[in-house]
Parts: structure tokens; C-alpha cells; sequence
């Protein structure tokens, strides 16, 4: 288990940012070790940079391959264990649409009856 932490910060013009930092709140004088996936292959291009106290400023550019119809989730993780340290979820296009309108409409329906069954409890014990 890593003794890392990653917060996100921001997501911004196909930029990941977030703080890289000790769980314990110590120092970490040497670079953290960072690995970024997307589908098992490394992501170019992150950036690690001191930040201000023990923390450590972290940029991931989103790759273009992960813009795509469907869910994709690019993996930021600590390289000497393999702990996922965060997860960038990118959910887009089309092909969800109607997921999505199906899931709500499930939700609906199960909210229904809840408030029916809610309000047959209440005139059965007032």
C-alpha cells in the first residue's frame, strides 16, 4: 500500500491537475514516483514539480485517445506498488445517451414507489 495521496485539483484545457503528497503529512524530498496509464499504456507528457510546503504539483495531459464514445479512465498510480492513487473518468458521446436516459428513468420509477410505500406507512400508523 502506497503512502502516497493524490487530490485533484482541477481538470482545464485537457489538463489533469492535482497535488501529489505523504498520507502521514511528512516530507517527501525525493520526486514522487508516478506512473499514468490509459489501457495499460503510459501516458507522455506528465509533469511533477515541488510544490509549496511537502507537496508535490502534478500535471497529466489527457490523451487524445481517451476522447472517445464510451467511459475511459486514465489511472494515476504509484510505481513502486501499483496503488491506484486517483482515476480521471472520461464519459462522452452519443452511445451513452440513452444509458443514461434509461438509468434516470429507473431511478424515477424506483422513487415512485418509495414515495407511495412512504405514504401508505403513514396513513396505516396515524
Amino acid at each position: 500500500m502506497s503512502d502516497l495521496i493524490v487530490t485533484k485539483r482541477r481538470l482545464i484545457e485537457g489538463k489533469w491537475e492535482g497535488v501529489v503528497s505523504r498520507a502521514d503529512g511528512g516530507t517527501q524530498p525525493e520526486t514522487p514516483r508516478i506512473s499514468v496509464t490509459l489501457e495499460g499504456k503510459q501516458v507522455e507528457g506528465i509533469a511533477l514539480k515541488q510544490g509549496a510546503g511537502n507537496d508535490w504539483e502534478l500535471c497529466v495531459p489527457v490523451p487524445s485517445e481517451a476522447i472517445s464514445d464510451g467511459l475511459r479512465t486514465v489511472l494515476v498510480q504509484d510505481s513502486q506498488d501499483g496503488t491506484v492513487l486517483a482515476g480521471i473518468a472520461l464519459l462522452c458521446g452519443e452511445a451513452l445517451d440513452e444509458d443514461i436516459r434509461s438509468e434516470v428513468e429507473l431511478l424515477r420509477q424506483e422513487l415512485d414507489m418509495l414515495k407511495r410505500a412512504f405514504r401508505r406507512h403513514c396513513v396505516e400508523t396515524s
